[in-house]
Parts: C-alpha cells; structure tokens; sequence
C-alpha cells in the first residue's frame, strides 16, 4: 500500500476488509437465489419474465462494495474482500443455490471483480470522482455477463450441471415477436442493461458514503500508484 495512506484509514483497515466481506458475500448470495426467479411482471404484451431475474437489480451493488473498499484502502486491500468474498459466497451459493449456479457465480465473479479493482485502481486519480467507479462497474459487469450467463445456461456446457428449464425455453429475443432464442440469451441481454443502469443509479449512494467518510469520519482517499 502506498506509503500516502493516511493513519485513519490505516487503523480501519481490516475492519473495512471485515465489513466488505460480509457485504459482498451477502450481495452475491442473495443474487444467486434471484437470480434463478424470473421477474412474472407483464407491461403492455411484454413479459419481464423473458428479460430479467430479480437478480439484475442486486447484484450491481457488489461492485459498490469492491470499489469503495479500493478507494478509501486500495487495491490490495479490495482484492482480500473479493478474494475472500469469493470463497465465502461460493460456499454459501452451493447451499443456497444448485451447483451449476454456484460455478457460474463463482467464475463470473472473480474475474469481474478482480478486473473492476483493475480499471478502478488505474483510474483513481481522475478528477472527476465519478469516472472510476461508472467505468470500472460497466468494463466488470459486461466480462460478469458473458461469463455468468453462458457457465449458468448454455446448452453446450451442460456437463456443469442441470439447467433450469424455464431458462432453455425458446422464447420472443428481448420481447420481440419475430426473433426466437434461450430465454437466458435474453436474460444476459437486459441484464447487462439494468448493470449499467444499476451502476449510474448507485453513483449515489458511492458519492454519498464517500462524502461521509471524508467529512465526517476525517478519511483521505488512497493515493495507491496505478501499478500497485
């Protein structure tokens, strides 16, 4: 860690990596269980059910988690929250969720994360507060996409376990009449959707904690080099 850190901080930072953990692995568990639950909400002749789970609008708060730990005790001290976070929400998904769900999660997960501390951490000194986070939530939520989706449904990939029946079911793409595919297919499509808007929408809260423990807990943002 770079040796700027400040002593507040420093003095906090295994509570932070403590409370980041538990976060994350709370955020990854209880989307695991969503994830598998469409959301059974019709809008005109669309049908939520062939867009999204219920996972798409939490899930995005993980890398709220990732990237507040990164800016206030930097990289080193995110990567042990999504290191740990990992393991713990591998091991709870399993129990929670079935096998295949949890692999997928878990892969998705690791390297998403592990790439958002990278694209944070390279961008932390913008001025513009906002930049790393929004850019680094949308880079990470798109490689989660990809990687999630395709473990968790693909016919292809069967041998990782049972899929889930309502997902292969061939269904409108996006909604649209005309255009026939996986109803994942459409699900990895919206969800990706709702991340980015996930990702500007908790640029609230981001602001706002990191106001909070600059003003009133008396914090520094870390000034970690970008090779760290």
């Amino acid at each position: 860690m770079s040796t700027q850190a400040q002593p507040r901080n420093a003095a906090h930072t295994m509570k932070a990596v403590i409370a980041g953990i538990a976060a994350m692995a709370f955020v990854v568990t209880i989307s695991n269980v969503l994830v598998q639950y469409p959301v059974h909400l019709t809008i005109g002749t669309l049908n939520l059910a062939d867009l999204f789970t219920w996972a798409a609008f939490t899930y995005p708060a993980s890398f709220l988690v990732t990237d507040l730990v990164n800016r206030f005790f930097g990289p080193k001290a995110a990567r042990k929250v999504v290191y740990a976070g990992f393991a713990l929400a591998v091991a709870l998904s399993i129990w929670f969720a079935n096998p295949r769900i949890a692999i997928a999660s878990g892969s998705a997960f690791l390297v998403a994360q592990l790439l958002d501390v990278a694209v944070f951490n390279r961008l932390r000194r913008n001025p513009r507060w906002w930049v790393p986070p929004i850019a680094s939530s949308i880079i990470g939520s798109a490689v989660d996409t990809v990687v999630f989706f395709s473990l968790a449904f693909a016919a292809m990939l069967a041998m990782l376990g049972p899929n889930v029946p309502f997902a292969i079911e061939t269904a409108p793409l996006f909604g649209l009449l005309g255009i026939e595919a996986p109803r994942w297919v459409s699900w990895a499509l919206a969800d990706f959707g709702m991340k980015i808007l996930m990702a500007t929408v908790l640029l609230a809260p981001y602001g706002l904690l990191r106001a909070v423990f600059i003003r009133l807990l008396g914090w520094k943002e870390n000034a970690t080099p970008a090779s760290a």
